[in-house]
């Protein structure tokens, strides 16, 4: 009687290869073009009088985006 009132989880599923090995590759890919695509860009044009701020801004930005969009992979 004692056997029966127990329960059984059933036992979780194994991710995907491709989650396991093919999506991770894909999103640091992805954040690393991104973080220095925007990073060089913001040094490309540079307004006067900023100088060392507006590169420092666009690159905490671009981390911030990077890191919000691709953070759950």
């Amino acid at each position: 009687q004692d056997m029966m009132d127990i329960e059984v989880k059933p036992k979780p599923s194994r991710p995907h290869w491709y989650e396991r090995h093919v999506q991770p590759c894909v999103a640091e890919l992805l954040g690393s073009a991104l973080f220095i695509f925007i990073g060089c860009l913001s040094v490309v044009e540079d307004s006067g009088g900023t100088g060392r701020l507006q590169p420092a801004l666009a690159h905490g930005l671009a981390l911030g985006v990077t890191v919000t969009v691709l953070g759950d992979i």
